[in-house]
């Protein structure tokens, strides 16, 4: 996936990708390294589970993979314009910002702080985000798959907007500290992977109305608060993974590396769905001895490691 690649398939874009992809083809390539990010995070997230984020599973995956793209390409964006690689941003305005402030709560030195330095502009990242990921809705259509992706879109979006984290530098005699110019960062992407994990595990169930509104409502019971902004939605259950089922974009486990002594879900019981696994001898190579040279440059020696490994039949 490039940014060439897509901006080539234009014409079956929708209007706002078909824009960006015109006016601003160096945001385009932001998108493309945030999707990129999104999937590796989602691969490392699920890397001990049956479906493992190799494949853009319609049913399981389509819910987590929809809300960590958008979380990478706000992320990325974001970041490209701290960086100062785009012409359409940069650092965050402080001018909005609120006048010095005392630092809060107990345990605090008393020292004050204010808004200053280059903070991240989240709000534009989350903007384009917006612009790409949501462009895919045609006017007037609000079927449930769409207004489903809709909403995790947003949902991946909120997790980076509402974990921004404040960086501050001190200021005074002798490091004192007596005053902070601090400035708002994105979170590390991995923390937003973890948080996006966490809740598809308590993802709402929903369903269509009969009515043909689009509208969707809950199947769980009546005491279960509704879904938020920032909760996962989905309406279809996924099947187990355990056999390769194409149609189901389901690539099974078959093959898959085990630990038979883990408690977890990476656990030879659980990922090989009970047909047992084999104990065969691999060899993989991997960088070893690195030496730092003067200047500047690492050179690694390459060595091979045969392990056992537990595979599942």
């Amino acid at each position: 996936m490039d940014p060439n690649s897509i901006c080539r398939k234009t014409k079956r874009l929708a209007g706002k990708q078909a824009e960006l992809c015109q006016t601003e083809p160096e945001i385009v390539s932001e998108v493309v390294k945030g999707a990129k990010l999104g999937v590796r995070e989602c691969q490392f997230q699920f890397r001990f589970r049956r479906w493992n984020c190799t494949s853009h599973n319609k049913y399981f995956g389509k819910v987590l993979q929809q809300a960590i793209t958008s979380a990478g390409v706000t992320h990325t964006v974001t970041q490209a314009c701290s960086m100062g690689e785009l012409l359409q941003c940069g650092c965050e305005a402080t001018r909005s910002r609120a006048p010095p402030l005392p630092t809060a709560g107990p345990g605090t030195d008393g020292s004050k702080w204010e808004w200053g330095g280059c903070g991240d502009d989240v709000e534009f990242g989350y903007e384009k985000s917006k612009q790409f990921m949501d462009a895919k809705r045609k006017k007037g259509k609000s079927d449930i798959r769409t207004l489903i992706d809709l909403h995790n879109n947003e949902a991946g979006r909120l997790v980076v907007l509402d974990n921004m984290k404040r960086k501050c530098k001190c200021h005074g005699t002798s490091g004192s500290c007596q005053l902070k110019t601090c400035w708002q960062v994105t979170p590390e992407f991995r923390a937003v992977g973890s948080l996006l994990k966490d809740r598809f595990h308590i993802a709402t169930l929903i369903k269509a109305h009969n009515r043909n509104t689009g509208q969707v409502e809950h199947v769980h019971p009546p005491h279960r608060r509704r879904a938020n902004l920032n909760e996962l939605i989905y309406f279809e259950k996924s099947p187990d993974f355990c056999e390769r089922e194409p149609e189901s974009d389901s690539a099974g486990t078959q093959g898959r590396i085990c630990n038979k002594t883990s408690p977890g879900m990476e656990n030879c019981e659980s990922l090989c769905c009970g047909r047992g696994h084999n104990i065969l001898q691999q060899t993989r190579s991997e960088r070893c001895n690195c030496k730092f040279h003067w200047c500047c440059y690492v050179v690694c020696e390459e060595c091979r490691i045969t392990e056992w490994v537990s595979v599942c039949k």
